[in-house]
């Protein structure tokens, strides 16, 4: 029965991927990114009903006039930056010791004690690559796009997986 426990995540990923046009975008990110402000009322009202949302609205130009005169980097901008190397180190290491911690799981796998470090050194080393990979691509197309590009592709591959295994 696992191929029914596997189609169940495809069929979560189809709902998802079904009603996600119909929510509106992020009020912070009309507002902020897209400088769209009746947008972001319209957002508002339709998440939260009816009502008087100034105070949220002035908040978020508060937020927006703060935030105007700073510059939005992405991840290899970042990555350049010499102030924040401390703390990219610091990340990289409490990433690199977690997957230390998951040593375990390479044993319970049955794998030779002698490259589980190094299997280990690779998942984190993939897994770093991802996020800045990721960053990136969300920069560039925005969330809301690749979180209906991943479901649809999700859906897409576990319907060919069902219909192989059926076959």
């Amino acid at each position: 029965m696992w191929n029914v426990l596997l189609s169940f995540s495809g069929l979560v990923a189809l709902i998802q991927l079904i009603f996600l046009p119909f929510f509106p975008e992020s009020p912070p990110y009309l507002l902020l990114q897209k400088e769209d402000k009746a947008g972001c009322l319209k957002a508002m009202k339709q998440l939260w009903g009816e009502g008087n949302y100034h105070t949220e609205f002035d908040d978020l130009m508060k937020e927006k006039a703060i935030t105007k005169g700073t510059k939005i980097m992405n991840v290899l901008e970042v990555l350049r930056e010499r102030s924040v190397h401390p703390q990219l180190c610091t990340m990289l290491l409490l990433l690199l010791s977690l997957q230390l911690c998951g040593l375990k799981i390479f044993e319970t796998a049955n794998l030779q004690e002698s490259i589980i470090p190094y299997v280990s050194l690779g998942v984190s080393i993939s897994e770093l690559i991802s996020i800045i990979f990721c960053s990136s691509i969300i920069d560039r197309f925005g969330r809301r796009m690749l979180l209906c590009g991943g479901y649809l592709l999700m859906a897409l591959i576990l319907v060919l997986l069902e219909t192989s295994l059926l076959l």
